[in-house]
């Protein structure tokens, strides 16, 4: 350390030699000779400037993804920083590695970015390999929504454009992939964020109940009527309403919905006064529309009134990248509630959770999370405390369904 100083005191007193050299090769030459180690540079706002292939390597985020965005929040150049970090690689493998960051000062002494270098650690022999809680660097987390996969990218682009509009979005995915999470997100995007963001599941209810609280009803309408009641259209006045599981509703409560979309205002069960809403619709179901058209379980009409801007929702298998992610986000939620507290996870259980099918989503995964630290105790999550299903065979996978029909 000590020869290491006196190196750059002599170097910086030859202040004239550098002077003379052309800064922007000066820093090309560099750049090259740090080929084979991950670099990057930030400006003054943690604005990534340059993230070189090995970065790639390193971290699984491409340089064309990089450039131009707000640096990974495990990597950000505040302050000077020296030592190991821990991340996840869209494999999901746990690397260890060394991070020495410098900030960079302008002639003025005031910061003006800062550069990074990262390094892997030789692997320690005869440690167990157990997968090491620690802060993941290059999580995405788009409004709730937990997400690195390339799967996802496409979602996320839809969601922020048709947020910017009016359209009606009709969500397409499987039980527990997350479709309140998009109806929320588009929400939270748009000039309705300020009103309220209010849901109901079509399924959960019988006709007469759901039409009650879509529309509301006035007393006396029916046996249990005491006094008026708004429907979630009055009460979501200049916000949005998800309708999830929408195939499940009624033919005979479409035919109405159909009315109040068209003509954005309806009559209470059992009142005789127009109430004049101003609502988004974000639907949401888990079956093809124009399957149950085809059936005869859906008006047609309807359908395209709802199905203005379609989102369809990856399940978690075909996402396999975003199976790590959840699990440490989910460990490190119960980990906050200091019951027990989770800091690796078995090889093994890893494993089994990587290799699973996941046909309940990302619900389910919450729940395998939330099973594990109920049966379990220690530091530790491991194979055996994983649910049932994790120990029996592995049926045949089922045909897929057409992605999007």
């Amino acid at each position: 350390m000590k020869q290491h100083k006196v190196a750059l005191d002599f170097f910086s007193h030859h202040t004239n030699w550098l002077a003379n050299l052309d800064a922007s090769a000066l820093m090309q030459c560099f750049l090259k000779l740090c080929n084979d180690k991950g670099l990057y540079i930030v400006d003054q706002h943690q604005q990534v400037l340059y993230w070189n292939q090995a970065m790639m390597d390193l971290t699984g985020i491409a340089p064309n993804t990089a450039l131009g965005k707000i640096c990974p929040a495990g990597l950000t150049i505040k302050k000077g920083k020296q030592g190991k970090i821990q991340l996840a690689k869209p494999d999901n493998q746990i690397t260890q590695l060394t991070l020495d960051a410098r900030i960079l000062t302008d002639a003025s002494g005031q910061c003006s970015g800062g550069i990074g270098l990262l390094a892997t650690l030789p692997k320690q022999s005869g440690k167990p390999n157990t997968e090491k809680l620690q802060p993941i660097v290059g999580k995405q987390n788009f409004h709730g929504i937990i997400s690195r996969s390339p799967a996802m990218r496409n979602v996320f682009h839809i969601i922020q454009n048709a947020a910017e509009t009016e359209a009606t979005v009709l969500v397409r995915g499987e039980s527990g992939s997350g479709k309140e999470l998009v109806a929320k997100a588009i929400h939270t995007l748009s000039a309705r964020s300020h009103a309220p963001f209010l849901a109901i599941n079509c399924a959960a209810l019988s006709s007469n109940l759901l039409e009650s609280e879509l529309f509301g009803h006035v007393r006396g309408a029916f046996t249990g009527a005491i006094k008026d009641h708004g429907g979630l259209f009055q009460r979501a006045d200049g916000g949005t309403l998800f309708l999830d599981e929408v195939a499940e509703m009624p033919l005979d409560l479409q035919a109405k919905l159909l009315r109040v979309i068209q003509e954005r205002n309806y009559v209470p069960v059992g009142g005789s006064k127009t109430i004049v809403f101003d609502v988004r619709i974000v639907a949401a179901t888990h079956r093809s529309l124009r399957e149950e058209v085809k059936l005869g379980h859906f008006r047609e009409d309807l359908m395209y009134r709802l199905r203005v801007v379609p989102i369809f929702l990856p399940p978690l298998r075909e996402r396999r990248e975003d199976i790590g992610l959840l699990i440490w986000h989910f460990i490190n939620q119960h980990n906050d509630k200091r019951v027990r507290v989770i800091e690796k996870i078995d090889p093994d259980a890893m494993k089994a959770l990587l290799d699973y099918r996941w046909p309940g989503n990302v619900r389910e995964l919450h729940n395998v999370v939330e099973y594990a630290f109920a049966v379990g105790r220690g530091s530790t999550l491991r194979w055996a405390e994983l649910p049932p299903e994790f120990r029996e065979p592995r049926l045949a996978d089922k045909p897929k369904a057409a992605m999007w029909t």
